[in-house]
Formats: structure tokens, C-alpha cells, sequence
């Protein structure tokens, strides 16, 4: 519908010239976000610390609606999509007429039997004491959003188990997008089970890995709704799950005005056990939004990716007729679900007598639902039906195969600008030539491994006999003079080709070229990267001391994946090794080749992407590296250069990384399974209007990660380097979270750090979390939950206590000086999932524990900030 056709919205604002302007526009306007659309909103812009994100605050007028329904998405919060406004104007204020008018509308909706399809789809355009179609909103800041943050916001909505954007409808321009770099990031586990064999949890990009598809759309008008039928549909056991937003939720029947022709995609993910497993194999369903009169084009790209559509419909027009005659000769398989007595009944059964031939239906394939079908065997119906087409040969597309059926219908794909095709090529360039990781690492990456790892190890004695005052003089000089010499054999080396095309990928002169590059390459290393089967965590937890001191050596180490990580890791290498021969006056500064190294690492630190401040390969700190990282940063941030440090320790599995996450909308990465060891950091931006109030102008954030590497060491001096890294970090840091789970006591090593730090007297401000408690629903400690921090420790901690001459006085936590009892740290944070995964969802009502902490955390004394340098 064109703007002509409704006139001028009355409302609009007196900055703007008296003209008319479209459905979108009006929107854009009314959301605050028509500034973006010329300048897109970033991440960045999303994920700066403002005074909002330390408060729970309800939305007072529609330009704060998107703002709140990102922070809410940020933290995985389910009532993203029922964010309304709290007006200043009491309910019972509200004129009697206006209330009595839309009651009588929703009557007149209800009692309608042969009704337009605009009726459902547009109304009077909203006003700003008006709530916003959920589904506008999304589709207004998805179109106010470059790539990068779109694709942030479908990760989160994937997390919430929210049904995804697949095509965004663009009615101001006349074309739509089909989101396939936004849907890049999202990644699906499930159970897969072999016809003979053993079955196993397999995981897999979302747009890479094949399904059948089902697809779900209306035609004229329905009495039934698609979006409850495919949330009981998905729904296994008898609690529904909101998937697909629908118009008995909050908000739901507010009228769209832009998200008519929107596209979107779920998936159902089997879990294993045969009680919950609607279906044995991953299944895809799509949900067109609006009649398909009025949107062809999406329902003729359904036609061509799905293994069957599903028309709800109470009437069969000779319009519609003859649409889906002109589908005749699909090899996609149709049904119909129909409610008669709300339809002309003769009318729809002539068409479909027609009908059935040409679209090689049959009877079985007409269903009909009414007010009395038992709703539970309906849907048994319907899943028997997509089961049974699953089952047999059909069609079973990717969703970057979908992509390729868009464009050839015309529909715009995301991932088809220039700057991303460049980026993706250059990628497959460097990844073509990696058949085997370890070989690559070993073969390109030249500096890292025996070469890093021997000068490492001599810089550490070097520092010890400073320290030590012995041995000699002498020794001292002769520990210098080997560490020059393995530097000169790593400055000798070239950088290899495919570090080269790295750095040439992260200096583009186009930042988004550059963004999409890394992203690019996280991807591709992640596909050439060896299959390996998954460990339980057991074997990845933090190695500790038994009874008598001596480490337990059963438990294995896992290898590190191959990661962008190791690239930055061979430029640092370079950089350390030309910075140390121009300190000991063996290389001229105007020779120096990789001076600019950090300058590039800065670029991507600033974009979000974490950078490695302790090596995981080594357990060292390449100082030369983050001193040139951290010198860099004080000069771009020029005068905000105030930082509070924040750490997070704990051992891997404890969610530590998860927490960060989603507190701040950071990238570490997650999950049980191997991943990248050693700490990382990312910096998160503070609004300046909010900077005086907090203290600090940006938060530096430190996961600790796997802190126990490969490193070869004896069993003392593993446990050593894993306590000196927990000092390190907490040493550092302004703020330490330690993430316990359920475990009983605080990790040895940890307590080995704070025991070294009383004797310092610097001391953190630290934070106990337990997290995925199955018993907590909210926040707030009780007395029973906290009794794990206030008895006495158990062996393994008295063990780390002896090792640090503390003896047996240490009997509890609250014996530490530091320590108060009264006014402990503790926080307990519910369990992020609700049911069982892979179809687990985030409990809906459920406070937003991460929310809940952020506040707290920075309102707590004791966390001064730091100056750069």
C-alpha cells in the first residue's frame, strides 16, 4: 500500500516538512531510528555501557523501544519481544470512546466472514501512546542495522530460542533481503543417529547444514494461526514454547505496518531421547507473515525451497485459484488447512476439486480444523504428515542453498556486497592451503611453538635471577645472550605467504571489509579444522593437587584448534623479536619492519574481536607486544583513557565466558568443548555522558579462558604457572568475577592468587558467582546457598593454602583478612536453560540474573580505575 492511500500521519513531527510519507518512514520516525539510515547503527553503538545498562527500566516512549528490547536481548531475556511502554498517563485515564472503539474493532475482526487481507495487516498507523507490533520493531531495527550488528541480533534471538529472520521485507524500496550473512553466526547441535551405529551429538553451522524444510502461510484470511500451530508443532511434551510470536501473546494483536512479507525460519534439533524427539532429524520451518496475494515473491521462493507449504485458509477465491494454478508442475508437496463454517463452504470445496490434479494432491492432503478438532490430535495429524514427507525422498536444502534460489527470483542476499565477496576470497585463499592443522601451525606459523616457547622459558629465568640477585652476574649475561640469539633466529624468518595475505586482509582500508575478513576467517578455520570427538569436561577442567601435593596427571590435556588467534600470535612474535634486538642496540630503529603490528591488532580490538594478553600455547605474556597493544590504546583513546580492568577466573565449564557475554555483548568463546586456551581480552565502551558517573571511560575485560596449556612441565611447576597467571590477572584487574558453579570449593589456584595478594595488600574487588544452580530463581543468596564459601575448605585448598606457608590456620575463607563475612561478594545466577537442549529456551519470566549482576557489580566500593599508560 502505497502512502497516497492512507494520507499523512497527523502525529508526525514538526521538524519534518508537510509531505507524505510511506508506512516505513512513519515508523522510522516514530522509533527514533530514521537517523539510521544513511550512518547504520553498529555494534559498537549498541554495546556501549550507558546509565540504562545499570538499571531495569521500562520504555516511556517508542524511541526508547528499540534500545530496551536490544539490552533485553543482550542478556537473553525471553520478554524481549513483549517490551512495551509505561506511559506517564494512568490506564483509567484513558477516554471511554477510544477503548469502546477498539473494543468494537476486535469484535468486528473476530465476526468477519469474508474480510480483506488488509484488515489484519494495516490499521491506523501508531501513535506514540500506541504499542508496536513486536515483529515491526524487529524488522525496523534489523532495516536501521548494519551487517554486524544484524547478525548480533539473530545470534541472541537463536539463544532465546526465537523463531529467525530469513527475508526482510523492504517495502520503502521495493526489494527484500534475504539474511544470510545475519543467519552466519548462529550454530546448531543436535543428536544425529545413524541408520546402524552408535548416534552422537553432532554440531554445524545453521546455513550449511541440509534439512527439510516446511513452510507455513496464509491465504486471504484464517481463522486458525500459523504461528500457535508451528509453536505446538516444535513444541515436544505438553509445554508450549513461543517460537513464533503470535496474536495471543502480549502485544500480538497490534496491527503489522512493515512486517507483512517477512520470512522466518526454526528449526527443530533432536535431542536423543525418544520422549522429547518430535522428530528424529533436524527439520526446518518457515512462517511467511500476510497473505500471499499481497506477497508473491516470498511465497514463491517457499515453493522452491521447501519439501512442502501448508496454506491456511478459511475461503478459496478465483484469485487465489488461479494463483496456485500457475503453481502447477512443482515438485513441492501442498496441503491445505481449512475452517468451513467460517468460509463458503461450496465455494472452496469446487476450487479444490480442481485443484487436486493440478497440484498431484489428494484428499489425505486437505485438512480441516475447527472450534470443536481436538487440538492435541490435530497437531499429532500435522506432525505425522511432516514426518512422513521427511521420511521420504524430498527436498533437503542448506540455507545458503536457499540464497541461491532468492537470487534467482531477484530477492537481495546480505552477503553479496563487494567488500564481503572480497573478504570471503581472500579467506579461501589462506584456507585452501591448510590440509592438516597441526602441519600448518608447525610448517607457516613458524615463530610460535619450540621457538616461543624456548625464549619464554629463558625470559622467565632471567627474570627469576634479577629478582633472586643469583646466580652471578655472569649467568645473568649468558641467559641475555641466548635469548638474543633465539630472538635473531625469529626476526631471520619472513612472515609465510598465508600471514601475509592475513595481514593484507586486516589493513584494508574499508573497516567493513575488515570486520567481514575476521569474521570470514573465524568461519573457515573453524571448517578446515579436525574433527575431533568431543571430551567430557572432566578432561579440560583445571589440573589440581592431591592430598599430598602431587598433581594428578590422568587428565588430559585437549589440543587447541587452530584460530585467528595464531595469526595474531606470529605477529606478535615478530614484533617481540625486532623489539628486543632494538633494545640491545643489535637492530637499527629505522630498520624495523613490524612497528606497526599493534596498531593493526588495536583495529580489531576496538571492532570486538578478543586479543590474547597471556599465550595459551606457553602460559607467558608476550610483554614487548601488549606493552606496543596498550601504548597504541592510550593513543586512540586519547583523553578517555580511564579503564577499569575486569577479570573473570574460574575453570573452564564453570561459565565464566558465557556470563561475560552476555552481560556485555562480548565475543570469548564458549562451550565444553576445546577451544582456545590461555586469557583474552576485549575492550567495551563507556557513553560519555555516563563516564563521570562510573569512573572510567572504557572497561577492559579479561576471560581467563583454559588457563592450563601444553606446555611440558613438571607437576609443582604446572600447578605454579597456573597459580602465578591467576595472580597475574587478579593483579591486574580493578574488578575479579570468580565464576564457581556448583562446585564446593574456590579452585586451588585461585586461592593460591588470593592468598599471594593479602600479602601485597592489593586487593581487588571480587565477586563470587555460582551459576546454573537448579534450585535458584533469582539473584539474591539464601543462607543455605552460601554456606559453600563459609565452611572450612576441603583438602585441596588446605593443600594450596600449605603451599603458600599459611599452614592449617587457614580454615575458611572468612579467615582471610580480605574477607568480611558479613558483607560477602556472593552472587547466584539461575540456570540460563530451561528444558532440554538442544530446544532448551531461557525460562520465560525468570529474572535476568546477568542484568541483575552488571548493576551491583559497578555500584559495589572498591573499584578504582586505571590511567593508561
Amino acid at each position: 500500500m502505497e502512502a497516497d492511500d492512507y494520507g499523512t500521519n497527523e502525529a508526525q513531527d514538526s521538524d519534518f516538512p508537510t509531505v507524505e510519507r510511506s508506512r516505513l518512514q512513519e515508523m522510522l520516525l516514530l522509533l527514533g531510528l530514521e537517523t539510521y539510515q544513511t550512518q547504520k547503527l553498529s555494534l559498537q553503538d549498541a554495546l556501549q555501557i550507558s546509565s540504562d545498562s545499570m538499571r531495569n527500566w521500562a520504555p516511556q516512549a517508542p524511541k526508547d523501544l528499540p534500545w530496551n528490547f536490544l539490552r533485553k536481548l543482550q542478556a537473553l531475556n525471553t520478554e524481549a519481544r513483549s517490551t512495551t511502554m509505561v506511559l506517564d498517563v494512568p490506564p483509567d485515564t484513558r477516554p471511554a470512546e477510544k477503548e469502546s472503539q477498539m473494543e468494537e474493532e476486535i469484535i468486528y475482526w473476530d465476526a468477519a466472514e469474508d474480510i480483506s487481507a488488509d484488515i489484519y495487516s494495516f490499521s491506523e498507523l501508531p501513535t506514540p501512546d500506541t504499542p508496536v507490533n513486536p515483529l515491526d520493531l524487529l524488522c525496523a531495527l534489523l532495516l536501521s542495522s548494519d551487517g554486524f550488528l544484524q547478525q548480533e541480533i539473530v545470534l541472541k534471538m537463536s539463544l532465546c530460542q526465537f523463531a529467525l529472520p530469513l527475508v526482510l521485507p523492504d517495502s520503502e524500496n521495493h526489494y527484500h533481503t534475504f539474511l544470510l550473512w545475519a543467519l552466519r553466526a548462529v550454530v546448531r547441535t543436535w543428536w544425529a543417529q545413524p541408520p546402524r551405529g552408535v548416534g552422537g551429538l553432532r554440531e554445524d553451522s545453521a546455513v550449511l547444514s541440509r534439512a527439510p524444510a516446511f513452510a507455513f502461510v496464509r491465504m486471504e484470511v484464517s481463522s486458525n494461526s500459523k504461528s500457535q500451530l508451528l509453536n505446538a508443532v516444535l513444541s515436544p511434551g505438553h509445554r508450549p514454547r513461543d517460537c513464533f510470536w503470535h496474536r495471543d501473546l502480549s502485544v500480538g494483536t497490534n496491527p503489522r505496518e512493515i512486517a507483512d512479507g517477512l520470512v522466518e525460519v526454526s528449526w527443530f534439533l533432536p535431542s536423543g531421547r525418544e520422549d522429547l524427539d518430535v522428530f528424529p532429524e533436524p527439520v526446518a520451518f518457515l512462517n511467511l507473515r500476510g497473505d500471499i496475494g499481497s506477497h508473491w515473491l516470498q511465497f514463491k521462493l517457499l515453493t522452491e525451497i521447501s519439501s512442502a507449504v501448508f496454506i491456511l485458509t478459511d475461503n478459496i477465491s478465483r484469485k487465489d485459484y488461479k494463483l496456485l494454478y500457475s503453481m502447477r508442475g512443482s515438485a513441492t508437496k501442498y496441503y491445505f488447512i481449512l475452517s468451513p463454517y467460517r468460509g463458503k463452504r461450496n465455494t472452496n470445496l469446487r476450487f479444490l476439486n480442481k485443484l487436486i490434479p493440478v497440484l498431484k494432491m489428494d484428499h489425505s492432503h486437505v485438512l480441516v480444523k475447527v472450534s470443536s478438532t481436538d487440538s492435541a490430535g490435530f497437531v499429532r495429524r500435522v506432525r505425522s504428515i511432516v514426518a512422513h514427507v521427511a521420511r521420504s525422498p524430498c527436498r533437503r536444502l542448506s540455507v545458503e542453498e536457499m540464497a541461491h534460489a532468492a537470487r534467482k527470483l531477484g530477492l537481495r542476499v546480505d552477503e553479496d556486497c563487494d567488500e564481503c565477496q572480497r573478504a570471503k576470497q581472500r579467506m579461501e585463499r589462506i584456507t585452501r592451503r591448510i590440509k592438516d592443522c597441526d602441519t600448518y601451525r608447525r610448517d607457516e606459523l613458524r615463530l610460535q611453538g619450540d621457538p616461543w616457547r624456548k625464549a619464554a622459558q629463558v625470559e622467565k629465568e632471567l627474570c627469576q635471577a634479577q629478582r633472586a640477585g643469583d646466580p652471578p652476574e655472569k649467568g645473568r649475561a649468558e641467559l641475555g645472550h641466548r635469548l638474543l640469539e633465539l630472538r635473531e633466529q625469529q626476526n631471520r624468518q619472513d612472515p609465510a605467504w598465508g600471514l601475509q595475505e592475513f595481514i593484507a586482509g586486516i589493513s584494508s582500508a574499508s573497516q567493513a571489509e575488515k570486520q567481514y575478513f575476521l569474521r570470514w576467517m573465524e568461519w573457515g578455520l573453524a571448517r578446515v579444522a579436525q574433527p575431533r570427538p568431543r571430551q567430557p569436561p572432566e578432561t579440560i577442567l583445571t589440573l589440581r593437587p592431591k592430598h599430598c601435593g602431587v598433581v594428578d596427571f590422568s587428565e588430559l590435556l585437549c589440543p587447541e584448534p587452530l584460530g585467528v588467534e595464531h595469526f595474531l600470535r606470529e605477529m606478535g612474535q615478530f614484533y617481540e623479536a625486532e623489539s628486543c634486538l632494538v633494545e640491545a642496540g643489535k637492530l637499527p630503529a629505522g630498520q624495523r619492519r613490524f612497528a606497526h603490528f599493534p596498531g593493526l591488532a588495536l583495529e580489531l580490538l576496538l571492532k570486538g574481536l578478543p586479543l590474547e594478553l597471556i599465550d595459551g600455547s606457553t602460559l607467558s605474556t608476550p610483554l614487548r607486544w601488549v606493552t606496543g597493544l596498550l601504548k597504541e590504546l592510550h593513543v586512540r583513546l586519547e583523553r578517555r583513557s580511564r579503564l577499569v580492568v575486569l577479570s573473570a577466573l574460574g575453570a573452564p565449564g564453570t561459565g565464566k565466558s558465557t556470563l561475560l557475554n552476555t552481560m556485555f555483548g562480548l565475543r570469548f568463546a564458549t562451550g565444553r568443548g576445546c577451544g582456545p586456551r590461555g586469557a583474552f581480552m576485549q575492550l567495551v565502551t563507556v557513553a560519555e555522558s555516563f563516564s563521570q558517573d562510573l569512573g572510567c571511560d572504557h572497561i577492559l575485560v579479561i576471560d581467563s579462558g583454559g588457563l592450563i596449556g601444553g606446555a611440558l612441565a613438571t607437576a609443582g611447576e604446572r600447578f605454579e604457572l597456573e597459580a602465578s597467571l591467576a595472580t597475574l590477572l587478579m593483579g591486574l584487574s580493578s574488578v575479579t568475577v570468580v565464576s564457581l558453579a556448583e562446585t564446593r570449593d574456590i579452585p586451588p589456584a585461585i586461592l593460591h592468587a588470593f592468598l599471594r595478594l593479602e600479602k601485597t595488600g592489593h586487593m581487588p574487588n571480587y565477586q563470587f558467582v555460582y551459576q546454573n544452580l537448579q534450585d535458584v530463581c533469582g539473584p539474591s543468596p539464601r543462607p543455605r546457598e552460601r554456606r559453600p564459601l563459609l565452611e572450612p575448605p576441603g583438602d585441596v585448598n588446605r593443600a594450596a593454602a600449605q603451599m603458600e606457608k599459611q599452614g592449617d590456620g587457614i580454615q575458611m575463607l572468612a579467615d582471610l583478612a580480605f574477607c568480611d563475612p558479613e558483607k560477602q561478594h556472593i552472587w547466584h545466577i539461575p540456570g540460563l536453560w530451561h528444558g532440554v537442549p538442544p530446544m532448551a529456551a531461557t525460562p520465560q519470566g525468570a529474572p535476568s540474573g546477568p542484568e541483575h549482576f552488571l548493576e551491583g557489580l559497578f555500584r559495589s566500593p572498591r573499584m578504582p580505575s586505571l590511567l593508561l599508560p
